[in-house]
């Protein structure tokens, strides 16, 4: 796996916007027992990244990227 760690706030407004759009209208995401708006759904994850909580991650072997728990990135290094 050949994993980058992108900053998020290196990317244009308008970029990490469209991302954390993707990333939440993807299938499998659950948010738990009410819908949320994706207004909200995105902002809960802008929220996790810039508290340090999330990170973004690009996949440069798959050219993907996913966001994950910065947590799970600390268990990977270890």
């Amino acid at each position: 796996m050949n994993l980058v760690i992108i900053p998020h706030r290196s990317l244009e407004t308008d970029t990490l916007t469209a991302m954390l759009e993707e990333f939440v209208t993807r299938d499998g995401t659950d948010y738990g027992e009410f819908e949320a708006t994706l207004s909200l759904r995105v902002g809960q994850v802008r929220d996790q990244l810039a508290s340090g909580k999330a990170a973004i991650v690009f996949d440069a072997d798959e050219e993907t990227f996913s966001i994950v728990p910065s947590e799970a990135l600390r268990l990977q290094g270890d």
